[in-house]
């Protein structure tokens, strides 16, 4: 894939789009972001994949830095999930306990994780900006391979397999929560991808006896608070597009709607596994581009 040829492509379609921004409460929206909002909301309806792997990429092709892409998709994803959270609670689909002790390992890790990259810990400007692309690339990579894995992945839980991991974390339950809650918070801080697909098979994992539901709806009442503090601490660095992130929620949040009432009108199926070979490709494109 030649990411050049097709970043370039695609910022000249923008630019054409946007000749005209539309103003909306003083903003002059891009009709480019919106377009962007309600294609990737509409995937998110049909098939339920984390706005992150799909919108952070994209952003990227529009030619923002990873940093900022990764900052506004935060606080997209943190708005965008807010709404699941309520309709969850309502339904009593939410592990509070288990979203606490969430909380209680990503909180301070994505913290940690901010403050390593504004002391340049992890080197300086252009190392941050390779480290965030070649993140994006690795979660993109696992993302994909959860997409393909999951129906397995959720029958060895439940059966225990392989019993020599399975079996001691689901021994060590809370212990095991709040370590992974640490891995997602520096994930999700690197790559604003994770609080999803990533976030779920973890606990798809550990709470195996759990239902479906009840796991959904935690992995959203643990995403929203980690990725606004996440996208909290790129915009303290002024790192978050505020006219970008508005175009998107006006574009994204009537598709979602749209997307979800169209979803047994598609074969999910078979966008489900065109999404993962394109999620796959482009997180080997950003993992290279980042190496090189």
């Amino acid at each position: 894939m030649d990411f050049g040829a097709s970043a370039e492509l695609i910022t000249n379609g923008a630019q054409a789009l946007d000749s005209s921004p539309l103003l909306f409460a003083g903003f002059g929206l891009q009709l480019s972001h919106v377009v962007a909002g309600a294609a990737v909301g509409l995937a998110i309806g049909v098939t339920g994949v984390g706005g992150g792997s799909l919108m952070t990429p994209l952003l990227l092709l529009f030619g923002y830095t990873p940093a900022v892409a990764i900052g506004t998709d935060l606080l997209y994803a943190a708005l965008t999930k807010t709404g699941g959270v309520i309709a969850h609670h309502a339904r009593g689909s939410i592990d509070w306990r288990v979203t606490g002790l969430l909380a209680s390992g990503s909180l301070p890790s994505a913290l940690l994780t901010h403050a390593a990259l504004a002391r340049g810990w992890l080197g300086g400007a252009v190392a941050n900006e390779a480290l965030l692309t070649m993140s994006l690339g690795v979660m993109l990579l696992l993302t994909a391979a959860l997409l393909l894995a999951r129906s397995r992945l959720q029958s060895n839980a439940i059966q225990g397999r392989p019993s020599a991991i399975i079996g001691t974390l689901q021994a060590n339950k809370p212990a095991a929560t709040v370590i992974m809650g640490g891995v997602l918070g520096v994930c999700v801080t690197l790559s604003s991808v994770g609080a999803g697909a990533f976030a779920a098979a973890i606990l798809m994992t550990i709470y195996a006896d759990s239902p479906s539901a009840r796991i959904v709806g935690t992995d959203i009442a643990h995403a929203v608070p980690l990725t606004l503090l996440a996208g909290v601490g790129y915009a303290a660095a002024g790192q978050v597009d505020y006219e970008l992130l508005l175009g998107l929620l006006v574009g994204s949040l009537p598709a979602i709607q749209l997307g979800s009432r169209i979803a047994y009108r598609i074969n999910e199926r078979v966008l489900r596994g065109i999404l993962t070979l394109l999620l796959g490709c482009l997180g080997a494109g950003y993992l290279l581009s980042g190496a090189l």
